[in-house]
């Protein structure tokens, strides 16, 4: 079984960035999907007014993290001049290379895959629910990686729980996750 089996959520299904949720938001199909959806844009929107502030803020948090992590090896932010620009043009979007995934995350991968995959828990209560690799080693009460399966866990994307000071700290955290 590929690792891309059995995943659901919103983006590019062949997203080499991915971070994990525990909800979803209710909207749409997306209570029931069974696939990796990309968006069109003016999707995140829709789901922002439909869904409430805290989709809004996971949508903008997420963009925020890409544009900080300023890494075209990574995420390309395809010429966007801000955050905001990024994320209603961009983000989760077909060829995007992001994900947003209401699944587990898939450790058990090709070689090829493990180098070049990057996954991103969003919370601690939620990783602490999924059946992780016992290599994953908690730096703090907040963040944790797995170097080896290039693992991240991190606060939930609010603006109160990931500040952009600890935007930042992810993003270091991410790019010695792309060097492992």
């Amino acid at each position: 079984m590929s690792s891309k089996d059995n995943l659901s959520g919103l983006g590019d299904p062949l997203a080499q960035f991915k971070v994990y949720i525990a909800n979803r938001p209710n909207f749409a199909e997306y209570p029931n999907l069974s696939t990796v959806k990309p968006l069109a844009t003016g999707e995140i929107q829709e789901i922002g007014r439909a869904c409430g502030n805290g989709w809004r803020k996971v949508f903008n948090v997420y963009a925020k993290l890409v544009f900080a992590l300023n890494s075209e090896s990574i995420v390309t932010k395809r010429g966007a001049q801000s955050w905001q620009i990024f994320r209603e043009h961009t983000l989760l979007q077909r060829f995007s290379n992001t994900s947003l995934l209401f699944t587990s995350p898939q450790t058990l991968q090709t070689k090829n895959e493990r180098n070049n995959t990057l996954h991103i828990i969003m919370g601690k209560t939620y990783a602490k629910s999924l059946e992780l690799p016992v290599t994953l080693k908690w730096l703090d009460h907040e963040f944790a990686v797995d170097f080896g399966n290039k693992l991240l866990v991190c606060p939930y994307f609010d603006y109160r729980q990931l500040s952009n000071l600890k935007i930042i700290r992810l993003v270091e955290l991410i790019k010695q996750l792309k060097e492992a």
